[in-house]
């Protein structure tokens, strides 16, 4: 009897464990309404993506670019202006979900040279998946907000602090480089 005992007890350890160890887990690991628009699908969190075609990192945390500059990594809220026709959104991304990855850049540059001609990547903004609505970026985000208004006063901006990884300043949201 007191090996039924232990042994209910146990699973029940490991299974409440587990549990909460997989709440953690996503809740932490959840940053799909900080992307922005231009962004790849199918990620639920982003820490980098790295842009083959140009050679740049942008980090979605906060929400900024790094680029090599005279030979130093130097990171900037836009584009530099030798980038001013880059369009985002058909560009192809790279997740990377590593710290400081334009450390390794050779390594990423070698690996993903290949991709950087790639025009086919599906982006948030044109995404019909529901999941990509609550995207204050994505274009149905004002329908999802009247679907939700019963959670009116809890809604935030997801800790964006209103910005979403701009192009150029002159054209909010369009994607292009500054």
């Amino acid at each position: 009897m007191r090996k039924i005992f232990v042994i209910i007890f146990a699973l029940f350890l490991s299974c409440a464990l587990s549990e909460s160890y997989a709440q953690l887990h996503v809740s932490v690991n959840f940053n799909l309404f900080t992307q922005p628009a231009w962004g790849p699908t199918g990620y639920d969190y982003v820490d980098y993506y790295y842009i083959p075609a140009i050679d740049v990192y942008y980090s979605v945390p906060l929400q900024c670019f790094y680029y090599e500059n005279s030979g130093h990594w130097v990171h900037s809220e836009y584009l530099p202006e030798r980038y001013h026709d880059f369009d985002l959104y058909r560009a192809y991304k790279v997740v990377v979900n590593r710290r400081n990855p334009w450390r390794r850049n050779k390594y990423y540059r070698e690996k993903y040279y290949r991709y950087r001609d790639r025009h086919n990547q599906a982006v948030i903004r044109d995404s019909k998946d529901p999941k990509y609505f609550e995207n204050k970026y994505h274009p149905m985000h004002k329908e999802w907000l009247k679907k939700h208004e019963h959670d009116k006063g809890k809604h935030n901006d997801h800790g964006n602090n209103g910005r979403h990884g701009k192009g150029n300043g002159r054209n909010e949201g369009n994607g292009r480089g500054h």
